[in-house]
């Protein structure tokens, strides 16, 4: 089993249910999995064919790609280790909404084209703006909810 998580394979029940296994965590992974797509296109085609017109844009976009990529995988694999991935994602994304959505706000001239995140997602619904409370919310609920780390078994005793 030690070998098969060293290759990324899915969490198994003791380990901590993945929180993408259940069907609201399904559905917020195939979210996920969407945006991570979705933003990795327009970031790919942002910086082959205008980086020039709004680098810093372009730039941001594409990290917004990787961040939800991460998120997915996390979201995904489960266990302790993709938990904590899926933690630090979901935690910069929703930091990152805020920032650069208030940003974009503030200062209009700093983003001559939109992000992911500009206007706090408004070019996507304002889903990115939800989306990172959503998987928050997800991770805590399935943090309840998973069985407590199974102790080590004890040795009998030497004679």
């Amino acid at each position: 089993m030690g070998e098969d998580r060293a290759l990324g394979a899915p969490a198994t029940e003791g380990d901590g249910a993945a929180p993408g296994g259940s069907g609201p965590g399904r559905v917020l992974v195939a979210v996920y999995a969407t945006f991570a797509l979705a933003a990795t296109a327009r970031a790919a085609v942002q910086l082959s064919t205008k980086f020039d017109e709004a680098p810093v844009a372009y730039l941001l976009s594409a990290f917004a790609a990787v961040v939800y990529v991460v998120a997915t995988v996390g979201l995904v694999r489960g266990g302790r280790s993709g938990r904590r991935m899926a933690l630090v994602a979901i935690s910069v994304e929703l930091v990152g909404v805020l920032v650069i959505g208030t940003f974009s706000l503030a200062d209009r001239g700093a983003f001559p084209d939109q992000t992911v995140w500009s206007v706090y997602g408004q070019g996507y619904f304002f889903v990115p703006l939800v989306l990172p409370v959503l998987g928050l919310l997800l991770l805590r609920r399935t943090a309840q909810k998973s069985p407590p780390p199974k102790s080590p078994p004890k040795s009998p005793p030497s004679p």
